[in-house]
């Protein structure tokens, strides 16, 4: 199956880092307006499901980190 994003390792790993859990980083998520659930979560670190550019931002801020943190 083809990646449909290069970050969900380099979000998965950031987010166990800071023993965030995906219920919670969902939570953060929603909180800003962005209609992500657990699922949804799970797929984007697994590189199944597309990531939206208004959602890179969420997550940068829902893990509260840099932009170039998550590019690296």
């Amino acid at each position: 199956m083809e990646k449909r994003n290069i970050l969900g390792h380099k979000i998965k790993k950031i987010r166990k880092q800071k023993r965030i859990t995906q219920e919670q980083l969902t939570a953060r998520l929603n909180v800003q307006g962005i209609e992500i659930d657990r699922p949804m979560i799970t797929k984007i670190e697994n590189h199944t499901r597309y990531l939206l550019d208004y959602e890179i931002k969420a997550i940068v801020k829902a893990l509260n980190i840099d932009y170039n943190e998550l590019f690296e």
